[in-house]
């Protein structure tokens, strides 16, 4: 099965957990991670590469920015561009490792949650930092293989109750740290497991930050190109 029809039948699934109490909780914190890395402007073109159902994107797009959703699934980008309606997005069918972008075509790239389907993580973030205009600055977000999330996720898929998080590879802040060439900031969140109360979760998640734990589920880089 490809990638692009591993996620196919998704999107629903995916966009239904974001509406949970948890899964809403999720979202902000996820959602004030990005956008504190990315700091989307007005007109910038934004390059987001595995947009999915464009859970994010929508939040880019507020800001003004105006954003390519690159994803292999036709029907995540589909159901992103619904969301999108009314704003400057652009979808585009294409993988992370062969971008059909020009070099240095963005202001800003983004990629959320799509790098632990790529087995080379390294040829994945050296395409997307090809496309990135000098200046410019890459974010990327995966699934942090120290967060007790992982561990979960691997032995649900084992017993096949998750089978998509079977073809998923859990990354460390350092492994992500050391695929670049040039120096990045690494930041975690998401410290709270998904059985905490949301009351609970919130005094988690705001010692997890106290502390700069690097444990968080939600692992986020972001790497300037330099001029």
């Amino acid at each position: 099965m490809t990638k692009g029809r591993l996620f196919d039948e998704w999107p629903e699934r995916y966009d239904q957990w974001f509406t949970t109490p948890i899964g809403r909780l999720i979202k902000e914190y996820e959602r004030e991670v990005i956008i504190e890395l990315l700091r989307p402007r007005n007109e910038e073109r934004i390059l987001d590469a595995g947009c999915g159902t464009g859970v994010f994107t929508l939040d880019i797009l507020a800001l003004g920015a105006r954003v390519v959703g690159l994803d292999t699934s036709l029907s995540m980008l589909m159901r992103a561009g619904q969301k999108a309606k009314g704003y400057p997005f652009y979808k585009v069918i294409g993988n992370m490792m062969n971008l059909p972008f020009a070099d240095y075509a963005f202001d800003k790239v983004i990629s959320v949650t799509a790098l632990e389907f790529i087995k080379d993580a390294r040829g994945a973030l050296k395409e997307l930092f090809r496309v990135t205009k000098q200046g410019g600055c890459l974010v990327v977000a995966t699934l942090n293989s120290l967060s007790p999330w992982a561990a979960r996720r691997k032995a649900r898929a084992q017993k096949g109750q998750s089978p998509i998080f079977g073809k998923a590879i859990f990354r460390s802040p350092d492994e992500i740290r050391n695929s670049m060439p040039v120096e990045g900031i690494v930041a975690t969140a998401i410290h709270f497991q998904k059985d905490d109360s949301p009351g609970e979760a919130k005094k988690i998640e705001l010692q997890g930050k106290l502390k700069g734990l690097n444990t968080g589920a939600f692992l986020a880089s972001r790497w300037e190109k330099p001029n």
